[in-house]
């Protein structure tokens, strides 16, 4: 028999302790068709069970819409599902498996400490196939990659870790058994390139959705903007070619109430420079509400400085 590296044994050993706490999650949809004919869909996703009552952390879109949800946990057993409570801007939800069983549950880690090149494991149901979860392993690829999503930014954790359909909802964990951030989005038409949200982000969230039902600080600017570049600079006559460019104020936003306007560019938030519109959103979202930001803005070539008390970001349903 060839023996077990240490690595390898890590690695058995993470999963050892995981993989009870993994679970398939199917979505059944009703959806209409052009004759207005009622069809169920379907959708497969993941999901980790964080306690013994059977609460379940897991991505927003795998559950989104949903009519009816079904739990299969690893030793095969089938359960209902219900939703407990979502937050649509960070892809997160927290479902309920319908039974007064006492569930194993994993133990969430922190994802402040986290190293480019840690070791890291992937669990979900690729595919929502059937035999239990499935396990992949790789390295952390980068820390707080930006992206862009239908409702904002957010900031995850790069993995070269498989990631495939399904796995969405699965707990990413490091090699002691850990969870340190749910897989949440897999770049299209890229190769090994897997994305998760940071768990003490995670856990943010869930404190506040557990104690106030809703996410509370989530402070909002209220503006959409656009990258300045030398071309866009050109072709619009802006007079700088760096910055911000404000494509949109909404009303009664804290933008609006300091007169910030459309075409106003945005060069200095709380004197740091901004080059790009995912700087601005990360400055604001590790501000809290009632906290003040001071923008200076270049408004047809004069400077101008804006002091804006932040709002909480109201509710998306």
């Amino acid at each position: 028999m060839i023996p077990i590296s240490t690595d390898e044994n890590l690695i058995v050993n993470a999963v050892e302790t995981m993989r009870k706490s993994v679970v398939n999650i199917a979505s059944v949809r009703m959806m209409r068709d052009q004759l207005l004919r009622v069809f169920p869909t379907e959708g497969v996703g993941s999901g980790v069970i964080i306690d013994k009552k059977g609460h379940i952390l897991t991505n927003y879109h795998v559950i989104d819409k949903a009519d009816k949800l079904t739990i299969t946990t690893n030793d095969g057993n089938i359960f209902d599902g219900v939703v407990v409570r979502t937050d649509k801007p960070t892809d997160l939800a927290i479902i309920r498996i319908k039974s007064k069983e006492a569930f194993s549950f994993a133990e969430l880690g922190t994802s402040e400490n986290l190293k480019l090149g840690q070791i890291v494991i992937a669990i979900g149901n690729p595919f929502g196939l059937t035999g239990g979860p499935t396990i992949t392993a790789g390295i952390i690829s980068s820390l707080n990659r930006k992206l862009q999503f239908e409702n904002g930014i957010l900031e995850l954790i790069q993995t070269d870790a498989a990631i495939n359909p399904g796995n969405s909802g699965g707990p990413l964990i490091d090699s002691s058994g850990k969870v340190i951030g749910i897989n949440t989005a897999k770049m299209p038409y890229a190769q090994g390139i897997g994305f998760a949200i940071p768990i003490s982000v995670a856990k943010t969230i869930l404190n506040d959705l557990i104690e106030n039902g809703r996410v509370t600080n989530r402070p909002w600017l209220g503006i959409s903007t656009l990258k300045i570049t030398r071309q866009l600079a050109h072709y619009y006559g802006l007079p700088a070619e760096q910055g911000v460019l404000i494509a949109e104020v909404q009303q009664n936003s804290p933008a609006n109430f300091a007169d910030l306007r459309k075409g106003d560019i945005i060069v200095l938030l709380d004197g740091k420079q901004i080059q790009e519109p995912a700087q601005l959103s990360s400055h604001i979202q590790n501000k809290n509400v009632g906290d003040n930001v001071v923008v200076r803005i270049n408004r047809y070539g004069k400077q101008l400085n804006k002091e804006i008390q932040l709002l909480s970001r109201p509710t998306i349903s």
